[in-house]
């Protein structure tokens, strides 16, 4: 008769092969890599797209859900009614503000958070973006987050590239490329992802900030793309592992999440994997 099963042994095999432990287990990596193969590929980004502080604070807010192509045709409109000034867009009505910024989409609701960032900029500053820089890093973020309409990356976008503080900016791109790589749990939050880079790279100057986030846009707006994933021709192929060893159990649960991201080479990739084990 076959004796039975020792339940503690089967119960650390099956921990052992568990498919979720694999987005447990990141992988170790240098950014600095990541930045360095980006950097060769597309140069220097010369981010953000601005004359003044005030109007790359503007562009932070305009930006959100619509095409930067459709921000500039606002910030066009902006300039020549010379309401490109925290004075000037103090003096313009809700509606006034709405009719320039049109072409950005949800215009009115952009021109209430414009008039809400204004408010805010005169209240704690007297409309002074120089006062505005002077604050520390923590409590601007703090208050800003407060405004109606700011969110973690509009709020960050704001200390990175008008006021020049060192914070970085998560963005979908930069999501899409560190979740694809296995760097993050597909679940992973704003503040997990930038605490990421931030106990990484050490709190480097934000000018290093500025152009990696640059480089992370390049990257999914030309190979990293949210339908499709050209690995082939991506700077940052020879970062993209796949598990070796024991991790090549993987599930069909990760490969559905490749296919569900639009991944479809990574998921092929993994269906190979497996097939082979």
């Amino acid at each position: 008769m076959k004796p039975a099963a020792n339940p503690s042994r089967i119960s650390r095999r099956r921990r052992r092969v568990n498919p979720g432990r694999l987005w447990r287990r990141r992988r170790r990596v240098n950014l600095r890599d990541y930045y360095q193969r980006l950097r060769a590929h597309f140069g220097h980004q010369h981010w953000w797209p601005g004359d003044t502080p005030f109007e790359i604070c503007l562009g932070a807010i305009l930006t959100q859900n619509t095409a930067w192509s459709n921000v500039e045709k606002a910030i066009v409109n902006l300039k020549r009614a010379r309401a490109l000034s925290p004075r000037a867009l103090h003096r313009l009505s809700e509606r006034q503000i709405a009719t320039l910024i049109r072409p950005s989409g949800y215009f009115n609701i952009k021109a209430r958070r414009l008039k809400a960032f204004i408010e805010f900029l005169f209240a704690e500053y007297g409309g002074s973006m120089t006062r505005m820089r002077r604050d520390q890093l923590t409590s601007l973020r703090e208050k800003l987050l407060s405004v109606n309409g700011i969110g973690p990356e509009t709020a960050d976008s704001i200390l990175l590239y008008a006021l020049g503080k060192p914070i970085f900016v998560v963005d979908a791109y930069t999501r899409r490329v560190l979740v694809r790589h296995r760097l993050i749990k597909p679940s992973a939050t704003y503040d997990e992802i930038q605490a990421l880079f931030h106990s990484s790279l050490h709190l480097p100057r934000s000018t290093f900030f500025n152009d990696f986030h640059a480089q992370f846009v390049a990257v999914g707006k030309t190979y990293c793309k949210s339908r499709v994933a050209l690995c082939g021709r991506c700077p940052l192929k020879p970062l993209l592992s796949l598990p070796s060893g024991k991790k090549k159990r993987i599930c069909n649960k990760q490969i559905i999440d490749f296919l569900m991201m639009g991944d479809y080479i990574a998921a092929a990739k993994l269906q190979t994997l497996r097939s082979r084990v």
